[in-house]
């Protein structure tokens, strides 16, 4: 026979029960009592079976059906019930004998647990041990400890307790208690003015908010600076500052975060307090094949790793991505990490609207700046010409942005203003319409009629007229952009600021949260790890705008959209995939200096290559 504590609500009447098949038994009688001090005496219970194997948690009540009916009709009535004192008995066991001894032994306890508390500490004044007396009585040392630590509540409290005016709810939460909150409690219990505090808003009165448990703390306890107040059954401790926990808290998530991806984690994505994971919607991935790691954080503090999942949708391109690199390798092709491997190994960084955004001011910036820079655009264009590209027939980008915000943001950049002003003036020397795009314009004698008016132009204009050629004839988002932009060295701080369509299409909580650590330093980061995009987006821009107190942080741009870009996460992100599969192929180039060029019509900035701007 075995002695545990289970909850009733997981209990049934055995059919060896003498109540078993029979109206519920009156309990008018007790349920007062056990509303007020939960069940005393140990209920004489059966594991239950399924298949021959035990159901965790489930019991038969054998001996206790009436303390079994009573707990469970306060339960339905909203009171909390303690799990409840069980005798389990060994399969085999004489169920008669062993309640009839049961019943012998409880006879010689105290009526409840304020007697039993005056019995106890007479018996430890004279010398015995709780292990001596939890055997003498038939209890378990945990419930001796609980009622001893009842002597440490002041008399009145006690007094309360014996004749019923408060519940054992009640008095375990003032255990948690010093003596002056004890006495403030009693003040507020004596003033008829006042509601007095119950249950959680007990919970609440003593903690000042939510009580998180020390157990639940990822850091070390000995390095926390503030207050810990545990219960006086020594089983509990909880933190009085439930900010200071926060902050210690993140910061250590933070580093288990980083401690992860160490270990060779793909991502670990920390949710937002409150946030469950579920489970049911993602699947097992393991660490080699792309798995990842999800932290859920309850607002009680509580930190739990679910490692190795992938939602569905990325376990199928995961699946995708490892056929196409075996294909890739059996034809000697690259394999992970290639930029032209078409598949997606997981959930993007962006969202396509924020893609759509990135790509349309990076082309931005590159065609302006390749318009300062003749030479440079004509190659480009003899790049077209030879090795071919979606685009080439010719026609223009389309510069698709998928919304309105999108569009409306790229053709307010300085970067727009520019290249349109170089663009009517090239239509103005050829003749064209200057609110048209020039390539793609019906005129007369088509493209012979052009070359005979190229003829009549000197090189600087031709030039003038090439660069707005490629410039809009350079597809946003593609390699060629990365690849310009990275050789002349485009500074996307002359061309961008940040507006509210990039804030409003930020959806990624680590990519702006690793933002935030850009502009506001580790600390600020970490301490709001697990606080919602929105807040943490608001902090960013407070930075940004230097207000709210926040020092203003000038000419920031994220790696997003730099020459070359760089991620925030280990997810994919296709930009800067495309800016690392470029750079192999500019590193070392110098172009040679054509001769007899006269400098560009139109100028804007100074040619990153001395060579070229020697020649221009």
């Amino acid at each position: 026979m075995r002695l545990a504590f289970a909850d009733p609500r997981n209990m049934t009447i055995s059919p060896l029960n003498m109540h078993y098949g029979r109206p519920k038994p009156d309990v008018s009688d007790i349920r007062p009592s056990i509303g007020h001090r939960g069940v005393l005496a140990p209920l004489l219970v059966q594991e239950k079976f399924a298949d021959g194997v035990v159901i965790p948690g489930a019991f038969a009540v054998v001996a206790g059906a009436r303390r079994l009916t009573a707990a469970q009709a306060e339960i339905a009535a909203g009171v909390e019930i303690d799990p409840v004192p069980i005798c389990i008995l060994d399969p085999g066991d004489d169920a008669a004998a062993i309640e009839a001894s049961l019943i012998e032994n409880l006879n010689r306890l105290p009526p409840d647990e304020v007697s039993t508390w005056e019995t106890f500490a007479k018996l430890i004044k004279e010398g015995r041990t709780p292990q001596e007396i939890a055997v003498t009585f038939f209890m378990t040392e945990a419930v001796v400890n609980r009622t001893l630590a009842l002597g440490n509540l002041l008399p009145r409290l006690r007094k309360l307790y014996r004749d019923e005016k408060i519940n054992i709810g009640v008095i375990r939460l003032l255990t948690l208690a010093t003596k002056t909150q004890q006495k403030d409690w009693l003040a507020i219990y004596d003033d008829p003015d006042q509601p007095t505090p119950l249950g959680q808003g007990l919970k609440n009165w003593l903690f000042g908010g939510a009580a998180i448990p020390t157990q639940h703390a990822l850091f070390s306890l000995d390095d926390y600076p503030g207050a810990i107040i545990a219960d006086l059954f020594g089983e509990d401790s909880y933190f009085t500052d439930p900010g200071l926990f926060w902050t210690h808290q993140n910061a250590a998530l933070a580093a288990k975060r980083e401690a992860l991806l160490a270990e060779g984690w793909t991502a670990v994505e920390v949710l937002e307090t409150g946030r469950s994971f579920d489970s049911w919607k993602h699947e097992r991935v393991g660490k080699a094949k792309g798995g990842k790691v999800y932290v859920s954080v309850s607002p009680r503090g509580e930190v739990t790793l679910h490692e190795g999942f992938l939602t569905a949708k990325e376990a199928r391109r995961a699946q995708a991505a490892a056929a196409q690199m075996a294909r890739g390798a059996t034809r000697g092709e690259g394999g992970e990490g290639d930029p032209q491997n078409g598949a997606k190994t997981g959930r993007a960084e962006v969202t396509s609207n924020q893609q759509s955004y990135i790509d349309l001011h990076r082309h931005a910036a590159v065609r302006a700046v390749l318009t300062d820079h003749t030479g440079v655009a004509l190659r480009l264009l003899a790049a077209h010409a030879v090795a071919g590209t979606a685009l080439w027939r010719v026609e223009p980008d389309p510069r698709r942005a998928g919304v309105e915000a999108v569009a409306q943001s790229a053709e307010a950049s300085p970067a727009e203003a520019s290249f349109q002003a170089k663009r009517k003036a090239a239509c103005a020397l050829l003749g064209a319409d200057p609110e048209c795009d020039l390539v793609g314009q019906r005129r007369e004698g088509g493209a012979a009629g052009v070359f005979a008016k190229l003829l009549s132009l000197p090189d600087a204009d031709v030039l003038a007229v090439v660069a707005v050629v490629i410039g809009e004839a350079l597809a946003a988002g593609s390699a060629e952009v990365e690849a310009a932009g990275a050789y002349l060295k485009v500074d996307m701080g002359k061309f961008w600021t940040p507006d509210d369509a990039f804030f409003d299409l930020m959806r990624d909580r680590e990519a702006v949260n690793a933002m935030l650590k850009e502009v506001g330093g580790k600390k600020v980061a970490d301490g709001n790890l697990t606080e919602k995009v929105k807040t943490q987006k608001a902090i960013l821009r407070d930075f940004l705008d230097g207000t709210n107190d926040r020092p203003k942080v000038a000419k920031w741009t994220p790696k997003w959209l730099t020459f070359p870009a760089g991620a925030y996460t280990r997810r994919p992100f296709a930009t800067a995939q495309r800016s690392k599969a470029v750079a192999p192929l500019l590193r070392g180039v110098r172009l040679p200096a054509p001769a007899n060029v006269a400098p560009p019509a139109i100028t804007l900035a100074a040619d990153p290559n001395p060579a070229i701007l020697a020649a221009e």
